[in-house]
């Protein structure tokens, strides 16, 4: 189990959304690069990095911001927010980052996923973000027709390295992850998905080491990290204890 922390990246800050509105955005650090490096010294494995305004314009904009963090970090970095193409993937992969996320394409463009998959073993993801178990679009701002499970159906055998699944309704508002909507979608692909949105504690992170939650590969913490409601030390901690009985 990877707990990622998340910088979502707005006008080149570091931001969180509540519920994916970017009129509800609280700056946490002018520096993005600097946060970056703050998680890699409280010992965290790997970022989860997504570009806001990248994910309306339907390409890059925050691209400086993402550079600057890979030169500072060495942690491996995943990427999402306006990747629409091939031509942006393999960009992405050349500068460094470790893995890119596909959201709305995977919903308008499925075959270029699984081109991607294809090309680059092991390095695209597919983020799908559910509002009412309908996948949300084009950075949240549509709902389409088709839930979480069908789109993560399609790329069963494609070679995508994870599924990062979020609920829109918690993300940003420190309710609490939405577990059993997560593990039922890891329950019925065998792709492994990685759980978004939500999570407000420590008891989260107890709860993802849980036996039941065992198929899920991760979890990714925003707003609990910045306001300090969870404490990155004591959530390692607990994640190396249970990877030392395993």
């Amino acid at each position: 189990m990877i707990l990622f922390p998340a910088i979502d990246l707005k006008d080149g800050k570091c931001v969180r959304l509540e519920q994916g509105d970017m009129a509800r955005a609280t700056v946490f650090n002018l520096d993005p690069a600097a946060q970056a490096s703050a998680f890699a010294a409280q010992g965290f494995e790997y970022l989860h990095v997504v570009d806001l305004d990248g994910a309306f314009a339907g390409k890059p904009v925050n691209a400086q911001a993402v550079e600057r963090m890979l030169k500072v970090v060495s942690m491996p970095v995943q990427l999402g927010g306006g990747i629409r193409d091939l031509k942006t993937v393999q960009a992405w992969l050349d500068k460094g980052v470790a893995r890119v996320i596909i959201g709305t394409a995977a919903v308008r463009d499925p075959a270029l996923v699984k081109q991607a998959a294809k090309t680059f073993p092991g390095r695209v993801a597919v983020g799908l973000d559910a509002r009412n178990g309908k996948v949300a679009v084009e950075g949240w701002a549509e709902t389409s027709e088709v839930t979480a499970l069908q789109i993560a159906r399609r790329f069963e055998d494609a070679g995508v390295a994870a599924i990062i699944f979020t609920d829109i309704a918690r993300d940003g508002l420190l309710k609490g992850l939405n577990l059993d909507a997560t593990l039922e979608l890891a329950e019925n692909i065998s792709i492994p998905v990685i759980a978004s949105g939500g999570l407000a504690s420590i008891e989260d992170v107890k709860a993802l080491l849980a036996p039941r939650a065992g198929k899920l590969a991760g979890a990714i913490a925003g707003r609990a990290l910045y306001d300090g409601r969870l404490d990155p030390a004591s959530a390692l901690a607990l994640i190396r204890d249970a990877r030392a009985v395993a």
